[in-house]
Protein backbone atom coordinates (compact mmCIF):
# COMPACT_ATOMS: atom_id res chain seq x y z
CA UNK A 1 0.00 0.00 0.00
CA UNK A 2 0.97 3.45 -1.15
CA UNK A 3 2.10 4.98 2.72
CA UNK A 4 1.94 8.67 1.22
CA UNK A 5 -1.30 10.55 3.01
CA UNK A 6 -1.83 11.94 0.13
CA UNK A 7 -1.61 8.80 -2.28
CA UNK A 8 -4.31 6.92 0.40
CA UNK A 9 -6.64 9.74 -0.27
CA UNK A 10 -6.26 9.77 -4.11
CA UNK A 11 -6.27 5.91 -3.84
CA UNK A 12 -9.55 5.58 -1.90
CA UNK A 13 -11.12 8.53 -3.31
CA UNK A 14 -10.72 6.83 -6.87
CA UNK A 15 -12.36 3.80 -5.60
CA UNK A 16 -15.12 5.29 -4.29
CA UNK A 17 -15.92 7.51 -6.95
CA UNK A 18 -15.26 4.71 -9.49
CA UNK A 19 -17.59 1.57 -7.37
CA UNK A 20 -20.08 4.87 -7.92
CA UNK A 21 -19.49 4.60 -11.35
CA UNK A 22 -19.86 0.88 -11.73
CA UNK A 23 -22.70 0.23 -9.79
CA UNK A 24 -24.85 3.01 -12.04
CA UNK A 25 -22.99 1.66 -15.35
CA UNK A 26 -24.15 -1.74 -14.26
CA UNK A 27 -27.96 -0.75 -13.87
CA UNK A 28 -27.99 0.66 -17.01
CA UNK A 29 -26.60 -2.38 -18.86
CA UNK A 30 -28.68 -4.66 -16.96
CA UNK A 31 -31.69 -2.59 -18.24
CA UNK A 32 -30.21 -2.32 -21.75
CA UNK A 33 -30.10 -5.89 -21.94
CA UNK A 34 -33.59 -6.27 -20.27
CA UNK A 35 -35.01 -4.34 -22.99
CA UNK A 36 -33.13 -6.28 -25.87
CA UNK A 37 -34.06 -9.54 -24.69
CA UNK A 38 -37.42 -9.28 -23.20
CA UNK A 39 -39.70 -6.07 -24.24
CA UNK A 40 -42.55 -7.80 -23.23
CA UNK A 41 -42.24 -7.89 -19.60
CA UNK A 42 -40.22 -4.53 -19.27
CA UNK A 43 -43.71 -3.29 -20.59
CA UNK A 44 -45.95 -5.46 -18.20
CA UNK A 45 -43.84 -4.01 -15.05
CA UNK A 46 -43.56 -0.80 -16.17
CA UNK A 47 -47.38 0.00 -16.58
CA UNK A 48 -48.14 -1.77 -14.01
CA UNK A 49 -46.19 0.49 -11.99
CA UNK A 50 -47.35 3.64 -13.41
CA UNK A 51 -50.66 3.38 -13.58
CA UNK A 52 -50.72 1.86 -10.23
CA UNK A 53 -53.30 3.82 -7.98
CA UNK A 54 -50.47 4.37 -5.24
CA UNK A 55 -47.64 4.87 -7.84
CA UNK A 56 -46.25 8.44 -7.14
CA UNK A 57 -44.90 8.23 -10.48
CA UNK A 58 -48.14 8.54 -11.91
CA UNK A 59 -48.93 12.23 -12.50
CA UNK A 60 -52.20 11.54 -14.35
CA UNK A 61 -55.17 8.84 -14.26
CA UNK A 62 -53.79 5.40 -15.72
CA UNK A 63 -55.72 5.49 -18.58
CA UNK A 64 -53.29 8.86 -19.92
CA UNK A 65 -50.17 6.31 -18.43
CA UNK A 66 -51.04 3.78 -20.05
CA UNK A 67 -51.91 5.37 -24.00
CA UNK A 68 -48.51 7.33 -23.18
CA UNK A 69 -46.29 4.31 -22.13
CA UNK A 70 -47.65 2.03 -24.79
CA UNK A 71 -46.60 4.90 -27.44
CA UNK A 72 -42.71 4.99 -25.79
CA UNK A 73 -42.62 1.37 -25.72
CA UNK A 74 -43.11 0.62 -28.98
CA UNK A 75 -40.64 -2.16 -30.27
CA UNK A 76 -38.66 0.52 -31.98
CA UNK A 77 -38.24 2.41 -29.75
CA UNK A 78 -37.31 -0.03 -27.33
CA UNK A 79 -34.87 -1.84 -30.01
CA UNK A 80 -32.93 1.38 -30.31
CA UNK A 81 -33.05 2.59 -26.71
CA UNK A 82 -31.97 -0.76 -25.73
CA UNK A 83 -28.58 -0.56 -27.82
CA UNK A 84 -28.50 3.16 -26.70
CA UNK A 85 -28.12 2.10 -23.17
CA UNK A 86 -26.26 -0.86 -23.41
CA UNK A 87 -23.36 0.77 -25.28
CA UNK A 88 -23.24 3.43 -22.79
CA UNK A 89 -23.64 1.30 -19.76
CA UNK A 90 -20.53 -0.97 -21.23
CA UNK A 91 -18.10 2.29 -22.48
CA UNK A 92 -19.18 3.53 -18.52
CA UNK A 93 -18.07 0.19 -17.01
CA UNK A 94 -15.14 -0.58 -18.64
CA UNK A 95 -13.24 2.65 -17.86
CA UNK A 96 -14.83 3.07 -13.97
CA UNK A 97 -13.52 -0.69 -13.66
CA UNK A 98 -9.80 0.19 -14.67
CA UNK A 99 -9.94 2.98 -12.18
CA UNK A 100 -11.62 1.36 -9.64
CA UNK A 101 -9.03 -1.96 -9.87
CA UNK A 102 -6.14 0.07 -10.30
CA UNK A 103 -6.80 1.88 -7.42
CA UNK A 104 -7.47 -1.25 -4.79
CA UNK A 105 -4.90 -3.25 -6.05
CA UNK A 106 -2.47 -0.75 -6.90
CA UNK A 107 -1.54 -1.59 -10.22
CA UNK A 108 0.28 1.15 -12.34
CA UNK A 109 -0.33 -0.96 -16.11
CA UNK A 110 -4.56 -0.38 -15.22
CA UNK A 111 -4.04 3.26 -13.46
CA UNK A 112 -2.16 4.37 -16.42
CA UNK A 113 -4.99 3.01 -18.38
CA UNK A 114 -7.15 4.49 -16.57
CA UNK A 115 -5.32 8.31 -16.91
CA UNK A 116 -4.59 7.77 -20.19
CA UNK A 117 -8.42 6.63 -21.39
CA UNK A 118 -9.30 10.08 -19.10
CA UNK A 119 -7.01 12.09 -21.06
CA UNK A 120 -8.15 11.00 -24.64
CA UNK A 121 -12.43 11.61 -23.38
CA UNK A 122 -11.21 15.19 -21.90
CA UNK A 123 -9.18 16.02 -25.31
CA UNK A 124 -11.65 14.93 -27.23
CA UNK A 125 -14.67 17.21 -24.86
CA UNK A 126 -11.97 20.40 -25.62
CA UNK A 127 -11.18 20.28 -29.35
CA UNK A 128 -15.28 19.34 -29.58
CA UNK A 129 -15.96 22.67 -27.75
CA UNK A 130 -13.23 25.02 -29.24
CA UNK A 131 -14.23 23.70 -32.62
CA UNK A 132 -17.99 24.61 -31.94
CA UNK A 133 -16.55 28.30 -31.08
CA UNK A 134 -14.56 28.77 -33.43
CA UNK A 135 -16.51 27.74 -36.31
CA UNK A 136 -19.85 28.49 -34.79
CA UNK A 137 -21.58 29.37 -38.49
CA UNK A 138 -20.74 26.14 -39.45
CA UNK A 139 -21.34 24.34 -36.12
CA UNK A 140 -24.98 25.70 -36.73
CA UNK A 141 -25.34 24.65 -40.33
CA UNK A 142 -24.54 21.00 -39.63
CA UNK A 143 -26.68 20.75 -36.33
CA UNK A 144 -29.44 22.11 -38.51
CA UNK A 145 -28.85 19.61 -41.37
CA UNK A 146 -28.87 16.53 -39.04
CA UNK A 147 -32.04 17.81 -36.87
CA UNK A 148 -33.70 18.52 -40.47
CA UNK A 149 -32.49 14.99 -41.86
CA UNK A 150 -34.42 13.35 -39.13
CA UNK A 151 -37.88 14.72 -39.43
CA UNK A 152 -37.28 14.21 -43.09
CA UNK A 153 -36.54 10.73 -43.11
CA UNK A 154 -37.79 9.21 -39.75
CA UNK A 155 -40.87 11.56 -38.52
CA UNK A 156 -43.72 10.15 -39.15
CA UNK A 157 -47.67 10.49 -37.47
CA UNK A 158 -49.90 8.03 -36.35
CA UNK A 159 -49.57 3.99 -34.93
CA UNK A 160 -46.11 2.91 -34.84
CA UNK A 161 -43.98 6.17 -33.94
CA UNK A 162 -40.49 5.14 -33.71
CA UNK A 163 -38.03 6.69 -31.18
CA UNK A 164 -36.91 9.80 -33.36
CA UNK A 165 -40.62 10.44 -33.97
CA UNK A 166 -41.14 10.14 -30.32
CA UNK A 167 -38.57 12.11 -29.15
CA UNK A 168 -39.37 14.79 -31.80
CA UNK A 169 -42.52 15.11 -30.07
CA UNK A 170 -41.58 15.26 -26.45
CA UNK A 171 -38.79 18.03 -27.53
CA UNK A 172 -41.51 19.89 -29.31
CA UNK A 173 -44.39 20.15 -26.55
CA UNK A 174 -41.81 20.31 -23.69
CA UNK A 175 -40.04 23.36 -25.37
CA UNK A 176 -43.37 25.00 -27.08
CA UNK A 177 -41.76 25.15 -30.47
CA UNK A 178 -42.23 23.50 -34.06
CA UNK A 179 -39.68 21.76 -36.15
CA UNK A 180 -36.04 22.98 -36.53
CA UNK A 181 -36.88 26.02 -38.37
CA UNK A 182 -40.68 25.78 -37.99
CA UNK A 183 -43.54 24.37 -39.30
CA UNK A 184 -42.77 24.43 -43.10
CA UNK A 185 -39.98 21.58 -42.86
CA UNK A 186 -42.89 18.97 -41.88
CA UNK A 187 -43.54 19.85 -45.96
CA UNK A 188 -40.37 17.85 -46.53
CA UNK A 189 -40.83 15.15 -43.99
CA UNK A 190 -42.16 12.33 -46.13
CA UNK A 191 -43.26 10.00 -43.57
CA UNK A 192 -45.23 12.44 -42.33
CA UNK A 193 -46.55 14.14 -45.10
CA UNK A 194 -47.31 10.14 -46.52
CA UNK A 195 -49.57 9.76 -43.68
CA UNK A 196 -51.42 13.06 -43.44
CA UNK A 197 -52.53 12.39 -47.08
CA UNK A 198 -53.47 8.74 -45.90
CA UNK A 199 -55.36 10.58 -43.11
CA UNK A 200 -57.49 12.84 -45.17
CA UNK A 201 -57.76 15.42 -42.62
CA UNK A 202 -55.59 18.13 -44.43
CA UNK A 203 -53.25 18.23 -41.44
CA UNK A 204 -50.35 20.55 -41.74
CA UNK A 205 -48.41 19.77 -38.56
CA UNK A 206 -48.50 17.32 -35.72
CA UNK A 207 -50.40 17.69 -32.48
CA UNK A 208 -47.03 18.56 -30.71
CA UNK A 209 -46.74 21.80 -32.65
CA UNK A 210 -49.92 23.01 -31.15
CA UNK A 211 -50.95 25.34 -27.74
CA UNK A 212 -51.30 21.94 -25.48
CA UNK A 213 -53.52 21.58 -23.57
CA UNK A 214 -53.37 19.23 -19.81
CA UNK A 215 -50.05 17.78 -19.72
CA UNK A 216 -47.13 18.35 -22.66
CA UNK A 217 -47.06 14.30 -22.55
CA UNK A 218 -51.01 14.01 -24.06
CA UNK A 219 -50.01 15.97 -26.88
CA UNK A 220 -53.56 16.99 -27.32
CA UNK A 221 -54.43 20.40 -28.99
CA UNK A 222 -56.22 23.33 -27.12
CA UNK A 223 -57.78 23.88 -30.53
CA UNK A 224 -58.63 20.87 -32.13
CA UNK A 225 -57.92 22.81 -35.54
CA UNK A 226 -54.82 23.87 -34.72
CA UNK A 227 -53.41 20.38 -37.17
CA UNK A 228 -54.90 22.03 -40.29
CA UNK A 229 -55.31 25.12 -39.44
CA UNK A 230 -52.21 26.28 -37.49
CA UNK A 231 -51.96 30.26 -36.80
CA UNK A 232 -49.73 32.36 -34.14
CA UNK A 233 -52.68 32.25 -32.01
CA UNK A 234 -53.00 28.12 -31.50
CA UNK A 235 -49.74 26.98 -32.59
CA UNK A 236 -45.84 27.61 -32.37
CA UNK A 237 -45.48 27.59 -36.05
CA UNK A 238 -43.07 30.13 -36.14
CA UNK A 239 -40.98 29.17 -33.45
CA UNK A 240 -37.92 26.76 -34.48
CA UNK A 241 -37.00 24.90 -31.63
CA UNK A 242 -33.15 25.02 -32.91
CA UNK A 243 -33.70 28.83 -31.92
CA UNK A 244 -35.78 28.32 -28.76
CA UNK A 245 -32.78 25.88 -27.47
CA UNK A 246 -30.14 28.29 -28.36
CA UNK A 247 -31.89 31.16 -26.73
CA UNK A 248 -32.37 28.84 -23.76
CA UNK A 249 -28.85 28.03 -23.58
CA UNK A 250 -27.45 31.67 -23.28
CA UNK A 251 -30.70 32.85 -21.15
CA UNK A 252 -28.74 30.22 -18.81
CA UNK A 253 -25.40 30.37 -19.88
CA UNK A 254 -23.99 31.39 -16.17
CA UNK A 255 -25.74 27.59 -15.38
CA UNK A 256 -24.18 25.92 -18.33
CA UNK A 257 -20.69 27.25 -17.59
CA UNK A 258 -20.77 25.88 -14.45
CA UNK A 259 -22.11 22.27 -15.64
CA UNK A 260 -19.01 22.24 -18.11
CA UNK A 261 -16.51 23.35 -15.20
CA UNK A 262 -17.27 20.78 -12.63
CA UNK A 263 -17.07 18.24 -14.93
CA UNK A 264 -13.75 19.24 -16.73
CA UNK A 265 -12.66 19.71 -12.71
CA UNK A 266 -13.86 15.84 -11.78
CA UNK A 267 -11.99 14.87 -14.83
CA UNK A 268 -8.76 16.53 -14.26
CA UNK A 269 -8.93 15.54 -10.90
CA UNK A 270 -9.76 12.03 -11.41
CA UNK A 271 -6.52 11.85 -14.02
CA UNK A 272 -4.38 13.62 -11.51
CA UNK A 273 -4.96 10.98 -8.70
CA UNK A 274 -4.72 8.39 -11.15
CA UNK A 275 -0.86 9.78 -12.21
CA UNK A 276 -0.40 10.63 -8.50
CA UNK A 277 -1.45 7.42 -7.31
CA UNK A 278 1.23 5.44 -10.06
CA UNK A 279 4.01 7.98 -8.99
CA UNK A 280 3.76 6.34 -5.29
CA UNK A 281 2.87 2.67 -5.92
CA UNK A 282 6.17 3.51 -8.51
CA UNK A 283 8.42 5.46 -5.70
CA UNK A 284 7.50 2.76 -2.51
CA UNK A 285 7.87 -0.57 -4.96
CA UNK A 286 11.85 1.48 -6.03
CA UNK A 287 12.11 1.61 -1.99
CA UNK A 288 11.59 -2.32 -1.43
CA UNK A 289 13.93 -3.15 -4.17
CA UNK A 290 16.65 -0.74 -2.89
CA UNK A 291 16.34 -1.89 0.60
Amino acid sequence: MAADCGANCARWLLCLANFIFICVSTGVLIVGTWLAADKASFVNLTLNVTTSKDSPTSPFDSENAEKILKEFVEPAVIEQAAYILIAAGAFILIISFLGYCGAIKESRVLLTAYGIFLIIIFALQVALILLCTLYKSQADHHSKGFLKSTLSKYYTTGENKDAVTLSWDLIMAQMSCCGVDGYEDFRTARLFVEKSSAEGLGRQVPESCCILTGDPLLSKPADPSCIISPTQSNSFLSTGCYDKFSFMVTENLNLVIGVVVVVAATQLLAIIFSFCLCRAVGQERDYYYKY
